[in-house]
This record gives structure tokens, C-alpha cells and sequence, in this order.
């Protein structure tokens, strides 16, 4: 004999109605306006450069807005420090290019990729340690060398010839100690920051189409432009074989003269 359970049918489908709705909740989907793309930066003392590029795909008439909001939030420094690096718009596709803090990435792509379904998604790291070294390694012996130029032009029995001669020579290290401290500080800006491409793609099918009339409408201008270009090319070898011609009708000629005395 089996126990009974007491628990009211009522009850019970209510039960059944919440855990279904929580383990939905709690399940993955598959959402195409989630943007895993996050700002990085070097940890525990590494040199490293990031770039991140992402491909968005979205209606064509959304293209502009979306390329709009999301040169607006860099230029207001929506989301922190940011500076717009490039800045292409065509007739089916658009690209952003920009520098950002690590945390201004993941909110301003997810401002650009509202509404688009997220493509390809690259991000890359370029070690700078080396390049920071070894601006501070000419920086250092540059310095040094300025200080002894400055001890020599302190001195009372320097000549005016030498000091003209070193004056120059202090000339010349101060525009390398600029020079250099720009690099410095292109390199500090490339670690504190994250380049981030966007790439907007439209996915209308009349945009394709689009693409092949305008693919058809040239094609007459294409092949005129093509005859014109191996015509003119064709120019330049036609001496030649007005002239190689005759020799090679010569040459035939005392070739067979040759074969019948023999």
C-alpha cells in the first residue's frame, strides 16, 4: 500500500508552474544583442596593447543611427576618455575606429550593437615591454650626456668656438629628449587604453541586390576602361614587333638558305 500524497492537485501545478518558469530563467539563450567583448589591460606589471574589432550586422536604415549614437557617446566621453581614430561611412557598410578606456568597451559596444546581431569578434594583445625599454634606455643615456655637456659649457676657460659647438650639440640631445618623451607617451597611451573597431554590416537582402545592379551598371563602364587600358599597354610593345618582325622573317629566310646548301 503506497502512502498518498496530501498536497492539493491545485497546489501542486502551481509548483510545477514556478519551477519550470526558474529553470527557464536560469537556462542559457541565446540572446544576439549580448556582447561578450569587455576592455582589457595589462596585469601584474606586463606592457601589453589591446585591440578589440567586432562585425555587427543590422539593418541598413539602422546603420546611421547606430554609427551616430556611438560617435556622440565617444566625443562626450560617455562612457570615459575616448578619441574617434577613424571614421568610414559608405553606401552598404560603415567602421569606427577608436581608442577608449578599458571600461568605457563593453558599454559603448553594447550602445553600438542594439538591435544588430553580433559577428566575429577579435581581440589582440601587442607586448610593448620592449618598446618602453628601450625609450627609457635613450632617455637615460641622452640625459647623461646632456648633464656633461651642461658641466663643459659651465666652465670659465671654455672657448666661444666650443661653446657654440656644444650649444648645438645640447640643441640636437633637447630634440631627441622630445622626440622621445612623444614615444613615451604614445606608448602610455596605447597601454592605458583599447582600440576597438566596429564594423557595421547590413543584412537586407535588397542591399545585396543592390550591390549586383550596381555590379551590372558598371560593368560597361568597367570593360571600356579595360580595352582603354590594354590599348595603352598594347602601345608601348607594338614597336617592338613592327621591328622584331622583319628580323625574324630575315632570319627565316637564311635559315632555309642554310638548310638547302646543306
Amino acid at each position: 500500500m503506497h502512502p498518498q500524497d496530501d498536497t492539493p492537485t491545485p497546489l501542486r501545478s502551481l509548483a510545477v508552474v514556478l519551477l519550470s518558469t526558474l529553470l527557464a530563467a536560469c537556462s542559457p539563450s541565446d540572446h544576439s544583442s549580448s556582447v561578450a567583448v569587455g576592455g582589457a589591460q595589462g596585469k601584474a606589471g606586463a606592457q601589453l596593447a589591446y585591440e578589440h574589432e567586432l562585425s555587427l550586422s543590422l539593418p541598413s536604415a539602422q546603420i546611421a543611427p547606430r554609427l551616430a549614437a556611438t560617435r556622440e557617446a565617444c566625443e562626450n566621453a560617455k562612457f570615459g576618455a575616448c578619441n574617434i581614430l577613424r571614421l568610414q561611412q559608405g553606401q552598404y557598410h560603415a567602421q569606427v575606429v577608436l581608442r577608449i578606456v578599458p571600461d568605457g568597451v563593453e558599454p559603448i559596444v553594447a550602445l553600438a550593437a542594439q538591435g544588430a546581431e553580433i559577428g566575429e569578434r577579435i581581440t589582440s594583445a601587442e607586448d610593448l615591454a620592449d618598446a618602453v625599454a628601450d625609450v627609457q634606455r635613450q632617455q637615460e643615456r641622452l640625459k647623461a650626456q646632456q648633464q656633461r655637456l651642461d658641466q663643459l659649457a659651465a666652465r670659465k676657460d671654455i672657448t666661444v668656438s666650443d661653446l657654440i659647438a656644444l650649444s648645438k650639440e645640447q640643441a640636437s640631445i633637447e630634440n631627441d629628449l622630445q622626440a622621445l618623451a612623444q614615444a613615451a607617451a604614445g606608448h602610455q597611451r596605447r597601454l592605458d587604453t583599447n582600440r576597438l573597431t566596429l564594423n557595421f554590416v547590413p543584412t537586407d537582402s535588397s542591399q545585396r541586390g543592390s550591390t549586383l545592379q550596381q555590379a551590372f551598371d558598371n560593368l560597361l563602364d568597367n570593360l571600356a576602361y579595360g580595352t582603354a587600358e590594354a590599348l595603352e599597354k598594347g602601345s608601348y610593345v607594338l614597336p617592338f614587333l613592327i621591328l622584331a618582325f622583319p628580323l625574324v622573317m630575315i632570319w627565316v629566310w637564311l635559315w632555309r638558305r642554310f638548310v638547302r646548301r646543306r
